[in-house]
């Protein structure tokens, strides 16, 4: 016998708030459940509010229930936004009126729709068409076809003659993204389905402001997510997940990710709730905002992620004061280094001010910090401000920003956040010498140190020893620290308006 199928046309809806997980990676995982009220058999089912970035192959659709079995027989997917573009495209070959403006006086003309000029735009047609989008592109615009054509009164016409008005919208028309499924269902009778696709157009990054006092090494830390929707699609009360790490992600191609579920371990700070929670997941880390939150399209939504007082961050400094341009040498060999007597021997003034912490539970951090712009504030204790409390805590004040990578809970987060206004450094190469016969070349340095500050401090001289590995220092003016297999430091103090000198001796083989 054959089977009998009953063909039904029906619209799908959002039955319940959805869930997103956003990666740092500008994508994101949509996953909703949608109303279907099937016949046993084959039906015909459109879905519009989709992303406008979506990856039509990602999708999933599925009955989390498990009481039907459906099948997706046929998709398609169309994402085109409406436009003067599309409206000319779907009238190529007709004729439409135009108003035309003459000073205070409006006629009407018609014109022939010989060629529009629609393409595919944004990140959509890059996700349906790849590369093909990129040639599409190029030869759209080297091929003249950046303006329509029009025909009036026999004669072709590039670019549009006045406003276009165009007829009523042909039903195949969508005004939104919209999937159309040709569904097979072995029972009758209506259900909440789910639905899980890969869309572009979402972005988060992490944020991080730290105030540190005037005097003292402890700082207090706030953190923020800030999340971006382009998607084309506002999410209500939605479940938001964040996954930092780098996905393996190809593109424009891939497939639908596993779905996720979180239950992360809450950490307290002043008795309120974290806002965000944390957890591995994999080998990345997956943070759930707590609330559920409308995230807008064309949206940008910051959440609290992280708090946290009383920091030990060290603030250091460090001259480095080789300057080389690595193009210039690019591809010598090393006997090529080893007679190039001024090789390396530029150099800078500038002091760096560094900044380091450790994220230890015993520091007040221990927790995965996802990749992020960091910010130091100072208090300026001269200007005192009066905060809620009532104490005097005064007026913070910027005092230098930069990223961290991701950074796992027990590691040590040092970032650079300027050049020392007080402290200043010189290098010069006092000696060179070298015998090519007996493979071996003698180098001396000389660096000045000064402190114009009113107190103390120390400065890290980081030197390389760039010329070759096999090397032996001679003769240094103080004790230094080997940190790899090229790098050696001297760590220098300096009091108030004192100057020091640090000399060495490299003595080079091959």
């Amino acid at each position: 016998m054959r089977p009998i199928f009953v063909l039904l046309a029906a619209t799908a809806f959002a039955a319940a708030e959805p869930s997103v997980t956003i990666y740092n990676q500008r994508f994101g995982v949509v996953r909703e459940s949608i109303h279907l009220d099937l016949q046993h058999g084959v039906n015909q089912v459109t879905f519009n509010d989709t992303t406008a970035h979506l990856e039509p192959d990602s999708v999933m659709l599925r009955d989390p229930a498990g009481k039907a079995n459906i099948r997706i027989l046929e998709q398609n997917y169309r994402a085109d936004q409406l436009s003067t573009e599309l409206l000319l495209k779907l009238n190529e070959g007709k004729f439409i009126d135009f108003i035309i403006q003459n000073g205070d006086q409006r006629d009407i003309v018609q014109g022939r729709v010989v060629r529009s000029n629609y393409a595919p735009h944004g990140d959509a047609a890059m996700q349906r068409y790849g590369q093909q989008y990129q040639m599409m592109q190029q030869a759209y615009a080297y091929g003249g076809a950046s303006q329509p054509i029009i025909e009036i009164y026999g004669k072709l016409h590039f670019g549009l003659p006045g406003q276009p008005l165009f007829p009523a919208i042909p039903d195949d028309t969508i005004l939104k993204p919209s999937l159309t499924w040709t569904l097979e269902s072995d029972t009758a009778g209506a259900l909440d389905a789910e639905i899980g696709y890969l869309t572009g157009g979402m972005s988060w990054e992490a944020s991080y402001n730290f105030v540190a006092p005037k005097e003292g090494d402890k700082v207090d830390l706030v953190g923020w997510v800030t999340m971006d929707n382009q998607s084309g699609k506002t999410f209500e009360n939605a479940q938001i997940k964040l996954m930092a790490g780098n996905v393996s992600k190809l593109q424009p191609e891939n497939q639908m990710l596993n779905d996720f579920s979180i239950s992360g371990e809450r950490r307290s700070r002043g008795g309120f709730e974290p806002t965000v929670s944390e957890k591995s997941f994999d080998e990345y880390h997956l943070y759930t905002v707590e609330r559920a939150t409308t995230l807008r399209d064309r949206e940008t939504k910051q959440v609290e992620f992280v708090r946290a007082d009383g920091i030990t961050s060290t603030r250091f400094y460090v001259y480095d004061g080789t300057k080389i341009d690595p193009n210039q040498y690019r591809g010598w060999g090393t006997e090529q280094l080893m007679q190039q007597r001024d090789y390396g021997t530029q150099s800078n003034k500038l002091v760096w001010v560094m900044r380091e912490f450790e994220n230890t539970k015993e520091n007040g951090l221990g927790i995965p910090l996802p990749a992020g712009k960091t910010r130091f504030y100072q208090r300026d204790e001269a200007a005192p401000e009066v905060s809620a409390s009532g104490a005097a805590s005064g007026q913070l004040e910027f005092t230098g920003e930069n990223v961290i990578t991701h950074t796992p809970q027990g590691e040590t987060v040092r970032v650079y956040t300027g050049d020392a206004f007080d402290l200043v450094g010189e290098r010069k190469q006092v000696s060179y010498s070298m015998d090519y016969n007996a493979h071996w070349v003698d180098e001396m340095f000389e660096i000045k140190l000064r402190n114009r500050k009113k107190e103390a401090a120390e400065i890290r001289v980081v030197e390389h020893l760039y010329r070759g590995t096999n090397w032996e220092i001679r003769s240094p003016s103080m004790q230094f620290e080997k940190t790899d297999a090229q790098t050696i430091e001297f760590r220098v103090p300096l009091q108030p308006d004192e100057e020091k000198k640090v000399t060495y001796l490299v003595h080079y083989t091959w």
